[in-house]
C-alpha cells in the first residue's frame, strides 16, 4: 500500500511541475531568440516529453529495460487516447471535421512508420549494433531529421503561440527560466520515483514490467498532454489539439534513441519482453483509425462520426486488460 500511495503521490507531483514547465517553456518560446518555429517547437515538445525521458532513463539504470521502452510506446498509445476520448465527450463539435488534415497526414504517417522501425526490431530480436547501440536507433533519429526537415512545422508555432497566451501570465524571461530549471528538476525527480516505485509496484504485485510501464506510467507522464488538448480545445483551435498529440508521439519515439545511448547491456529493444510488441501494433492501429479519421469524405449523423474514436477507446482496455 505504501509503494502504491508513494507512486500515485509521484505521478501528481509529475502532472504538476509538467504543466508548470510547460508553460514557463512557452514563455521562453516567445521571449528569447529561441522563439523560431523549429527551435520553439523543440523547446515544449522538449518540455512536455521530460517526465518521459527521465522515467525511462531512471529505469535503465535500475536494469528494468520493459519499463524504460514500455513507457514510452505507451505514452503514445495513451496519447491517441486522449484525442479519441476528448472526441467523444465532445462529439458535437466533431473536432476532426474542422481541422486542416494537410497539416496532420505527414506527422501521423511518420509515426506509423517510426513505429514500424520498432516493430520490425522488436519481432527479430537481433540488432546490429554501433557503439553498443542498436542500429534501429539511427534509423529512428535519420527519419526524424528528415520528417522536420521537409515537412511544414508553422502550425506547431501557432500551437506554441496560442498556449503561451493561454496560460494568462505574463512572466519576464529570468523568472520563466528559474521557473522552467526549477519545473525540470522537480520533474526529474518525480519521474525517477514514479520508475523506481513502478519496479517495486511489479515485483510486489506481481504485474507485468510491461504493464506497468506501458499503462500505469506511461498515463501519468501523458497527462500534461491532456491539459494541453484541452487548453486547445477552450481555444476553438482544434488544429492546435491534434498537433500537439502527433508531435509529441514523434518525439517520445526518439527518446527510445537516449534510452538506448545510456543501456549499456547491448540495443535496449533486444533486452525487452514480448509485451512491448502488442503496445506497438496497438499504436499502429489506433494511428490508422486516426488517419481514417483524418481522410474520411463522409461523416454522416453523430454515432457515425464517433465510431472510430471508441473503438481506439475499446481497443485500450482490451489491451489493458490482457497485458495486465
Amino acid at each position: 500500500m505504501m509503494t502504491f500511495l508513494i507512486f500515485t503521490l509521484s505521478a501528481v507531483i509529475v502532472v504538476l511541475a509538467s504543466i508548470q514547465l510547460n508553460r514557463f517553456g512557452d514563455v521562453i518560446s516567445q521571449k528569447s531568440k529561441l522563439s523560431g518555429a523549429v527551435v520553439g517547437t523543440f523547446l515544449i515538445a522538449g518540455a512536455t516529453s521530460l517526465p518521459e525521458l527521465t522515467t525511462s532513463l531512471t529505469a535503465v539504470y535500475i536494469d528494468n529495460p520493459d519499463i524504460a521502452v514500455g513507457n514510452m510506446l505507451g505514452s503514445n498509445i495513451f496519447n491517441v487516447l486522449i484525442l479519441a476520448f476528448i472526441d467523444l465527450i465532445y462529439r458535437r463539435k466533431r473536432m476532426f471535421n474542422m481541422i486542416e488534415p494537410k497539416q496532420h497526414l505527414p506527422s501521423a504517417f511518420a509515426a506509423m512508420v517510426f513505429t514500424g522501425v520498432v516493430v520490425l526490431s522488436l519481432v527479430l530480436n537481433s540488432s546490429i549494433t554501433i557503439f553498443n547501440i542498436g542500429i534501429e536507433m539511427f534509423i529512428l533519429v535519420g527519419l526524424y531529421v528528415f520528417t522536420v526537415r521537409y515537412f511544414d512545422n508553422n502550425e506547431e508555432k501557432e500551437m506554441v503561440e496560442d498556449e503561451a497566451a493561454a496560460t494568462g501570465k505574463d512572466y519576464s524571461l529570468k523568472a520563466a527560466s528559474v521557473g522552467f530549471a526549477v519545473s525540470a528538476v522537480i520533474v526529474f525527480a518525480a519521474g525517477s520515483a514514479l520508475s523506481i516505485f513502478g519496479d517495486q509496484l511489479a515485483q510486489q504485485t506481481g504485474m507485468n514490467s510491461s504493464f506497468v510501464g506501458s499503462f500505469l506510467i506511461a498515463a501519468s507522464t501523458s497527462l500534461p498532454e491532456l491539459i494541453t488538448v484541452l487548453v486547445a480545445l477552450k481555444l476553438a483551435n482544434y488544429d492546435m489539439a491534434v498537433g500537439s498529440i502527433l508531435g509529441s508521439n514523434l518525439f517520445n519515439l526518439q527518446l527510445l534513441a537516449i534510452t538506448d545511448i545510456f543501456y549499456q547491456k547491448g540495443p535496449i529493444l533486444n533486452a525487452t519482453s514480448g509485451g512491448n510488441l502488442p503496445i506497438a501494433l496497438l499504436f499502429i492501429g489506433m494511428v490508422g483509425l486516426i488517419l481514417y479519421m483524418m481522410r474520411r469524405k463522409s461523416y454522416g449523423g453523430l454515432l457515425h462520426y464517433a465510431a472510430p474514436s471508441f473503438l481506439i477507446v475499446v481497443m485500450y482496455f482490451i489491451s489493458s486488460y490482457f497485458l495486465f
